[in-house]
Formats: C-alpha cells, sequence, structure tokens
C-alpha cells in the first residue's frame, strides 16, 4: 500500500476533525501531522524545537488565515526556502478572495482550493486531493533533510 506523510496547517478543530476523517478513509496509507499556526508549521518543516525528529511531508495542505504567521507567508518561506520548495503546498482555505488566490499562485502554490461548506462536499474534495496528489501525481522523493 502506497504511504504518503502530510503536514495540515489549520487552526479550526472542526477542520482538523474532517480532514482527518477524510483522509482516513481513504485507500492511502496517509501519516497525517497537525499543526495549528504558520509558526509552528516553519519550526515542523525546519526541523525545530519539539519537531526535530519529524520527517519532511510529502504535501502540505495550508490554511491561509493563521495564527502567529498567515498561510500566505508560510508559503511564501516554504517556496523560497531551497529544502522545502519541491514540496507540493496547497492552499486549503475558506478565504474565496481574489487577492489570496493570486498572491498564492504568485508565491507558487501548487493549487488553491477554497473549502467546501457542505460536510458531503468537504468530504468529497478532500478525497480527490488524496486521489490526484497521491494516486495520479509522481511526488518527489521525501528528503531526510
Amino acid at each position: 500500500m502506497k504511504s504518503i506523510h502530510i503536514l495540515l496547517v489549520e487552526d479550526n478543530e472542526g477542520d482538523i476533525l474532517l480532514t482527518t476523517e477524510a483522509l482516513s478513509e481513504g485507500r492511502i496509507c496517509n501519516h497525517l501531522s497537525v499543526v495549528k499556526d504558520g509558526e509552528a508549521a516553519l519550526q515542523f518543516l525546519n526541523k525545530s524545537g519539539i519537531y526535530e525528529n519529524e520527517l519532511l511531508p510529502d504535501l502540505v495542505l495550508l490554511d491561509v488565515n493563521l495564527p502567529k504567521k498567515n498561510g500566505l507567508e508560510v508559503l511564501h518561506i516554504i517556496k523560497t526556502t531551497e529544502h522545502l520548495k519541491q514540496i507540493p503546498v496547497i492552499m486549503l482555505t475558506t478565504s474565496s478572495a481574489e487577492t489570496d488566490i493570486m498572491r498564492s499562485y504568485k508565491e507558487y502554490a501548487n493549487c488553491y482550493i477554497t473549502k467546501p461548506i457542505e460536510l458531503l462536499d468537504f468530504i468529497t474534495a478532500i478525497a480527490k486531493i488524496e486521489d490526484f496528489w497521491i494516486n495520479i501525481v509522481n511526488l518527489p522523493q521525501r528528503k531526510a533533510y
């Protein structure tokens, strides 16, 4: 069975629960790490502090509206840091603001998905993310860093 490590950067407990459940129902053996703010995401990715023993993720699901450091700032740092820039970043957010969409792509987000409001639509969206980014796309091999 194919396995992938996903880093979910999300501060909303409900969305964390929904995403976790949707991914657990999939056909892929996922390792899901969750952090709840932008600073923790960067610590995780740079293996600092309590995250020093974590492996780099294969894929990042990143919310735009985060405490401490917003998702667009985190995205910019990921895509301008040599050992991180190859990791695909999916902006998964409630924001449908054109400025957030444009800035995300300008900062090299791999895709931008506005979270559906309806529960079944949200679960379907996560399943499609999983199917495309895990079953169809060839991701770069994880680096030890």
